[in-house]
């Protein structure tokens, strides 16, 4: 017989090589397979699994032991306490990217319109979450990516979203140029192109466009701080998440461009992970 308890543990054992949650990975594909949350493996450990149930959740596992992430398995992530769908065409919520939202929450006011642009939006996770939280403003998220774009709305109407537009845009070059913004934000591809990171876990299987950049990881970083200056309303805000060995290069870059009170905010890890600059040039 073949318990809920004895599958975790097999399931465990096989994936305990490609991942350091294994069991949690394990219990996680098999609530997606019984459709039941994870207290019910807990509440019924002895309970004996079905033999249909027993081989979709041993397909599940033969693709995660492959190394496909589980989020690309079961077709959604957590962010900001909303559950989002994800697709191969875009990149999987990570916790370290919530320091994005933190931060703009505190530059955005609550009650008042206030306009934002979220550049390269993948699967809408930011500008959905700051349109929700923040509903007065107008957000505006870009990406070149069509099958992107269309996660991204999938993931706006699951949420009854209805003060974001998205539209196809390469950052901002097909941006209307008489558009103007209190904050620019991004979480632009920023690993550099021979990192062998890219070779190493999750990363493999997520769009490589969304990832690289040249010039060591700083080219669409470079892009962005540039022609930001010309799409901020006066005194407005620019927020990029960047690598964590990235810090100065990116604090210079926003110095050379004139931007003001340059700061660089760390993550959950203590690493530097977003910089802020402000426009007041004119």
């Amino acid at each position: 017989m073949h318990s809920i308890k004895s599958v975790l543990a097999e399931a465990a054992g096989t994936l305990a090589s490609v991942s350091d949650s294994a069991l949690l990975d394990a219990e996680v594909l098999l609530c997606m397979v019984l459709n039941k949350p994870r207290a019910y493996l807990r509440a019924w450990p002895d309970k004996p699994i079905q033999t249909e149930h027993l081989a979709a959740f041993k397909a599940l596992i033969e693709q995660r032991q492959k190394g496909m992430p589980i989020a690309y398995i079961t077709g959604n992530r957590e962010f900001w306490s909303r559950d989002f769908q994800v697709t191969p065409d875009v990149l999987i919520p990570r916790p370290d990217t919530e320091l994005l939202i933190e931060l703009s929450l505190e530059l955005i006011p609550a009650n008042v319109p206030f306009k934002i642009i979220d550049l390269g939006t993948g699967s809408g996770i930011i500008a959905i979450t700051l349109a929700a939280e923040r509903p007065h403003a107008q957000v505006t998220a870009t990406d070149f990516s069509l099958a992107a774009l269309d996660v991204a709305q999938l993931n706006a109407d699951k949420h009854h979203i209805n003060n974001v537009r998205f539209y196809q845009s390469d950052w901002f070059a097909d941006v209307p140029a008489i558009d103007k913004f209190n904050l620019i934000i991004s979480n632009p591809p920023y690993i550099a192109e021979d990192d062998s990171h890219l070779q190493q876990g999750d990363v493999r299987f997520e769009p490589q466009t969304a990832l690289r950049a040249a010039e060591q990881g700083l080219s669409d970083i470079k892009t962005i701080a540039t022609a930001a200056r010309d799409y901020l309303e006066p005194y407005g805000h620019l927020l990029i998440e960047h690598g964590y060995d990235q810090m100065q290069q990116v604090q210079n870059l926003f110095k050379d461009l004139h931007y003001d009170n340059v700061q660089t905010h760390t993550d959950l890890s203590g690493q530097p992970r977003v910089t802020y600059g402000q426009w007041t040039s004119r």
